[in-house]
């Protein structure tokens, strides 16, 4: 099943037809014909995506988007007069995504639609992972690694590390796009008191590089000639 969209249009016409576009295109629907109905499906149900006309009976649509706001995230596309000007503006300040007027083609708003899905979801995808990352869970693509577990998978494959080559990543995960210098990833691996050359780092760097760059045929370390060596942010099958 699709995205789980709320139609609140008070033309029931309308509103039927808009319906029976997305149920085409694979989405589960939902409608509501006045503001007060609309809010309270969208506050009480989960929705992927809200359609709001402006001019409703009960609650107008930009009441209904203001006091939605308080409640979810839900994003809005609005439904509006041609010749609204103000409401199109007050709509985008109180928080809708877009707007379409009417009369409007049917191809435009799946168009709209598919693009407020597509950066509603990498939004709540950018936020997943900010939480992850607080909840000591650093990501590199397919790559996790889950410090409370002591624990280091890339997409299905776990991977096996010994204390040092664990610390060595997650020190260099923790500071992405940062080139850090020898004497600080030794410190960070092996304390402040460790006597001995810096060139164990880059023993361990080869042992990590065997592991996971070699063994799934990715470019994930970085030397950086004369200061160290930095992981870059992942930016795809080949970053």
């Amino acid at each position: 099943m699709g995205a789980k969209i709320l139609i609140v249009e008070d033309e029931e016409k309308l509103a039927r037809f808009v319906e029976l576009e997305l149920k085409h295109e694979g989405y589960e629907t939902d409608k509501a014909f006045d503001g007060r109905a609309g809010l309270d499906k969208a506050t009480e149900n989960d929705y992927d995506l809200i359609l709001l006309d402006i001019m409703l009976p009960g609650l107008n649509g930009l009441e209904v988007l203001r006091r939605l706001q308080k409640e979810k995230s839900t994003p809005v596309i609005l439904l509006t007069a041609r010749d609204a000007v103000m409401d199109k503006v007050a709509g985008l300040d109180a928080g809708a995504v877009d707007y379409i007027t009417k009369p409007f083609a049917i191809e435009e708003l799946l168009a709209r639609i598919r693009v407020a899905l597509k950066l509603h979801l990498a939004e709540t995808a950018g936020h997943q992972h900010d939480q992850e990352q607080t909840e000591g869970v650093l990501t590199w693509g397919p790559l996790r690694l889950d410090e409370p577990r002591h624990r280091v998978t890339y997409g299905t494959h776990e991977i096996t590390l010994t204390n040092r080559e664990f610390l060595m990543l997650k020190t260099l995960l923790s500071n992405q796009d940062i080139v850090l210098s020898r004497e600080t990833l030794l410190n960070a691996v092996c304390g402040y008191d460790y006597v001995g050359e810096t060139n164990v780092i880059d023993v361990y760097i080869r042992f990590l590089r065997g592991k996971i760059d070699d063994a799934f045929s990715i470019k994930m370390i970085h030397t950086v000639r004369g200061v160290g060596y930095v992981i870059k942010t992942w930016e795809g099958d080949n970053p």
